[in-house]
């Protein structure tokens, strides 16, 4: 079974593997030049401010000039895409994997990878991208590995370690680049909406034939003879420059699917049991082959990046800054262009010359010190012929025509940002003009990062692995790019933290978050020093925190101390009620013995003494019932008068030592009869 879907193709085996890209790669471009070339190359010459004759409108047009509005557009979005990437220094970050243990092998890799890419000028290279992305629709680069020589100062004892010896020391390393490919160069399978769905991809290009030869030296190229390219100014960056034939190889590098049974042709081992093979192969001048492999690759990815500033549906190749403008800025300029003509000719009007009085073989031309011969007056012989005025409102529609670029394009500069009511810009229209430029941006900003930023960490991140495992040893990981607020992004919302900002008070816990929020987002030179000011001034002083802690504890303290107080008065006072409530308690006895002692003072045995007790008992009774009828009624008079009355207790033992003393009165002067 195998062997009837493997079969080679008769056709295909007679042909091969150069002969195959290299058709592959001459339909793709004749698609590319039918539909996108021609407008490309005008949004190229737009963006650099170049006039073409095609640019005339009118066979009477001198001017040629061309407006900076579609150049300035251009420049305005990506230095906001540009500050949204790398403004915050930190332009990409690597998360680990969850279920790893060890968390310090991605922040070192992390580390690493920033310090190579800054070697390696990753940073220019995508700002070159973006610039492709504005101007063509589209940014593509190319992931290549270089081996290089890093080279350090060293030095070595010499001499039984009596010197020391300066020296380099040369160490042979793999490091990873990005290589930007302008449209021209760069050919893509036309049904494809991105690089992975792609049959394959090309990079077609002029490289010097230095380099060429150094690969084929370390042996990444084939040995063949490889002379110079003819010359072709469709791959050349710019056509207008002079063209330069010596020292030039035209380089084919495919990327994508090829045929099994060709790579077996040439010897390649391949593992996969498959129809197609996702392959590599490298031609020169459109005929000689240099490389062909299976893809070297751990994860098999291709060695391309791209993403479109703006998606169109079904294509590859999107819409972009200049393609946005276009119209408006070819309407602008063709005014321009006219206004200037016009300009002309008012300033420097045309003669009409009486040519019968004028010398034979003269010309009035009219110059700075011309002298001009005529038989007669020169007022007469010579006349101004005036076409009049530049009318005003010209300079109206030429701004009408750069806010419509603005407009399209979503720049924003010093001219102003749309968000008038009646004539007047107001805080509220402004907001919402900048909330919707602000809108656009992210969504490219987001194209950018899914489509190209992440997966070229990702790829560089996976080479270093592969081919320099002893500088990135790490092997579980995954990367999660991160980006920031933009230039425009960022003064609105410095603007919304100011309102917020005046609403808090300072001691409010949320003022010092704002505060830092705000730093954050302005572009200040000490930026960090700040933060880092406000986060140790924020830091609790470790004095003031220990003198907090004693005034602290001393107030508990006396809390306590004023507690302990507290409840030995309430302790005092349980006392004093339980002695008061003994005392009322023994007071009807304390006045019953003090009636018998006093009934039975002085006694004598006899009849008279027992009737004079008996009366000493009657006087007691009655004194005792008025006693306590007069304590009754005292209680009541006291607890209409006062909160808080008498106790009955006290009243009690107040009642009965006055009737003690009443009784005593009584029956003392019996006791003086007697």
């Amino acid at each position: 079974m195998a062997e009837e879907i493997y079969s080679p193709d008769p056709l295909m085996v007679e042909q091969s593997i150069e002969e195959w890209v290299m058709t592959k790669c001459e339909d793709w471009r004749d698609y590319y030049e039918s539909n996108y070339e021609d407008s490309f190359e005008e949004y190229y010459r737009l963006w650099r401010g170049q006039w073409d004759p095609s640019d005339s409108q009118r066979a009477s047009e001198r001017s040629r000039i061309i407006a900076p509005a579609l150049q300035q557009a251009v420049e305005s979005n990506v230095a906001e895409l540009e500050e949204a990437t790398f403004g915050r220094g930190k332009w990409f970050d690597i998360a680990d994997d969850v279920a790893d243990p060890q968390k310090q092998d991605a922040l070192i890799l992390r580390k690493k990878l920033a310090e190579d890419f800054e070697v390696c000028k990753i940073r220019k290279a995508v700002a070159e991208c973006l610039i492709n992305s504005a101007v063509f629709g589209t940014g593509v680069g190319e992931v290549v590995i270089e081996e290089i020589k890093e080279m350090a100062p060293a030095t070595e004892p010499i001499m039984g370690g009596d010197l020391q010896a300066v020296g380099v020391n040369i160490t042979d390393r793999v490091v990873v680049k990005l290589k930007p490919v302008l449209p021209q160069n760069f050919l893509i399978d036309p049904v494809a909406t991105s690089i992975e769905d792609a049959y394959g991809v090309a990079v077609d290009e002029f490289v010097s034939r230095h380099s060429v030869e150094l690969l084929q030296e370390q042996g990444v190229y084939r040995e063949a003879m490889i002379e110079s390219a003819a010359a072709d100014t469709d791959l050349e960056p710019d056509q207008d420059l002079t063209l330069y034939n010596d020292d030039k190889v035209r380089l084919t590098k495919y990327y994508g699917l090829v045929p099994r049974e060709l790579l077996e042709k040439e010897d390649v081992e391949v593992e996969e049991e498959s129809m197609y093979v996702e392959a590599i192969v490298v031609i020169a001048n459109g005929g000689t082959l240099l490389k062909a492999e299976a893809n070297p690759y751990m994860m098999s990815d291709r060695p391309v990046v791209a993403f479109p500033w703006d998606v169109v549906p079904g294509r590859f190749w999107g819409r972009g800054v200049c393609e946005k403008g276009y119209n408006s800025q070819k309407a602008l300029d063709t005014e321009l262009r006219a206004r200037i003509d016009a300009l002309s000719l008012t300033i420097h009007p045309m003669l009409a010359v009486d040519a019968t009085r004028l010398p034979r073989g003269a010309k009035p031309e009219v110059r700075p010190g011309k002298m001009i011969l005529t038989n007669g007056d020169p007022r007469e012989v010579l006349q101004p012929f005036n076409f009049g005025q530049v009318n005003q409102i010209t300079f109206g529609q030429a701004a009408a025509l750069q806010q419509m670029v603005q407009q399209a394009t979503g720049a924003v500069d010093s001219a102003g940002i749309a968000g008038q009511v009646n004539g007047e810009a107001t805080a509220a229209g402004i907001s919402m003009s900048l909330g919707a430029i602000i809108k656009r941006h992210k969504r490219t900003l987001i194209n950018f990062q899914q489509s190209f930023l992440l997966p070229f960490v990702t790829k560089a991140a996976h080479r270093y692995m592969q081919f320099d495992p002893e500088s990135y040893p790490v092997a579980d990981y995954k990367f999660v790019a991160t980006s920031t607020l933009g230039i425009i992004a960022r003064e609105y919302e410095v603007t919304q933290l100011v309102q917020l900002l005046q609403t808090m008070k300072q001691d409010s816990p949320i003022y010092p978050v704002l505060m830092q929020s705000i730093i954050e987002n302005m572009n200040l030179s000490n930026r960090e020093e700040l933060i880092a000011a406000m986060q140790q001034a924020s830091q609790p002083n470790p004095q003031a925190q220990q003198m907090a802690m004693m005034a602290q504890q001393a107030q508990v303290a006396l809390q306590q101390s004023q507690t302990a107080a507290l409840n030995g008065q309430a302790a005092e006072s349980q006392a004093r009620a339980q002695k008061l409530a003994v005392e009322s308690q023994l007071a009807p006895q304390e006045l019953q013995i003090d009636v018998v002692n006093a009934v039975t003072r002085n006694l004598k045995e006899g009849n008279e003494d027992d009737k004079e007790f008996e009366r000493r008992l009657k006087v007691a009774d009655r004194l005792l019932k008025e006693n306590e009828l007069r304590g009754k009624q005292q209680n009541v008079n006291d607890q209409d008068r006062t909160q808080q009355p008498v106790r009955p207790s006290q009243q009690r033992l107040q009642g009965a030592g006055g009737a003690v003393e009443r009784l005593e009165a009584a029956i003392r002067p019996v006791e003086g009869e007697a």
